[in-house]
């Protein structure tokens, strides 16, 4: 079993920067991958960027490459998500998800362990 704790939204304006934070509990998190999805009103759940148990490999949807970053710390059990450049259109909530796998993956269905989530508002 899998815990995750998200932190780190807010209201940001355009252009600017946030970082989110995964706090995971459990003791398969550090072996496993974990992603970040997104979902704003009324649309479906997105992906967004994926990173693999040991932070080696990393895949990113391709609407926030070179602009988010997503890293990982083991020491403090923590996934964390750096978005720059944000655009009105980056505005959803934002889940942190543990898969159930080591390598990184990018399907929904793929993510048995959710957080919470955590707002993120970027004014125009």
């Amino acid at each position: 079993q899998v815990q995750l704790v998200e932190s780190g939204g807010g209201l940001v304006q355009g252009g600017g920067s946030l970082r989110l934070s995964c706090l995971g509990s459990g003791r398969t998190f550090s072996t496993v991958s974990v992603g970040w999805f997104r979902q704003a009103p009324g649309k479906e759940r997105d992906f967004v960027a994926a990173i693999n148990w040991s932070g080696a490999s990393t895949v990113y949807a391709e609407s926030v490459k070179g602009r988010f970053s997503i890293s990982r710390d083991a020491a403090k059990n923590t996934v964390y998500l750096q978005m720059n450049s944000l655009k009105p259109d980056d505005m959803a909530v934002y889940y942190c998800a543990a898969s159930a796998y080591p390598s990184v993956q990018s399907r929904l269905g793929d993510y048995p362990y959710w957080g919470q989530g955590t707002q993120v508002t970027v004014s125009s």
